[in-house]
């Protein structure tokens, strides 16, 4: 058994490589951190084979597919991906352009290749790291909040799909909230509310995938935005979240 996982150098991504391998799984790890990479080999109780790619480059997301496209992949765990705070016109554009590669681009087109694999031998789980930001809009995270709507929606559109062709293959995307991981520091924000261990958030994520669910809320502040987001106008989520995004301001 074999496990692809995507941002595996740290955080949810580290913790859930580590969580399959306690399930037997051999891991494929993807960051470019070759230092933490190394230090997860030492950790893991299989196989970890590690690959260095910059993911926001297409390029190397093709070769990293042409490169081990052959190992069999039952689990693949898109989780790279970062975010960055200010108002919308204020953040570089390089910097919004290599969070849309990354958040997306990559992810979407790792689902792709690996999907069509899936299908064809009708097996295989994909798991997807959205955000509690999925549900909502952004003020202030603008663009991450978009990418995370993005694999929010991604995933749920696949998943139809794949129930409509009987399919055994699974899609799932887990939105956890506020997790303690590098996330903080990249993206120059204090969380102002409580935030989960990224042990306890990948152990849900992956047990939720396990069972084939669609949307994993790891929870109690998750599942209230989600109820919240059919129960409450744009226009008040809007409000609300950009005063909640305003208390996360390190400045």
């Amino acid at each position: 058994m074999k496990a692809l996982v995507t941002g595996a150098s740290s955080g949810i991504g580290y913790e859930i490589a580590k969580y399959l391998s306690k399930k037997g799984y051999d891991i494929i790890a993807v960051a470019r951190n070759e230092k933490n990479l190394n230090k997860l080999k030492n950790e893991c109780n299989t196989e970890v084979k590690v690959f260095l790619v910059d993911l926001s480059d297409t390029k190397q997301v093709l070769e990293l597919y042409d490169n081990i496209k052959r190992e069999d992949i039952e689990v693949l765990v898109n989780n790279a991906g970062f975010g960055a705070f200010g108002n919308f016109e204020n953040i570089d554009i390089n910097t919004q352009i290599n969070m849309i590669e990354l958040n997306i681009k990559a992810l979407h087109l790792l689902t792709y290749l690996f999907l069509k694999d899936m299908k064809d031998k009708n097996k295989g789980y994909i798991l997807n790291i959205g955000s509690i930001a999925g549900f909502l809009p952004g003020p202030l995270m603008t663009e991450y909040y978009a990418t995370k709507s993005y694999v929010l929606r991604l995933t749920q559109g696949i998943d139809k799909e794949l129930k409509k062709s009987k399919s055994n293959v699974s899609i799932s995307v887990c939105c956890p909230g506020p997790v303690y991981t590098n996330f903080n520091s990249v993206a120059n924000v204090k969380f102002s509310i409580r935030s989960k261990t990224s042990d306890v958030v990948a152990k849900k994520a992956v047990d939720g995938m396990f069972r084939k669910k669609v949307i994993i809320c790891p929870g109690i502040s998750e599942k209230i935005v989600k109820i919240a987001r059919k129960l409450f106008s744009d226009k008040l989520l809007a409000e609300v979240s950009f005063y909640v995004q305003k208390k996360k301001d390190k400045n």
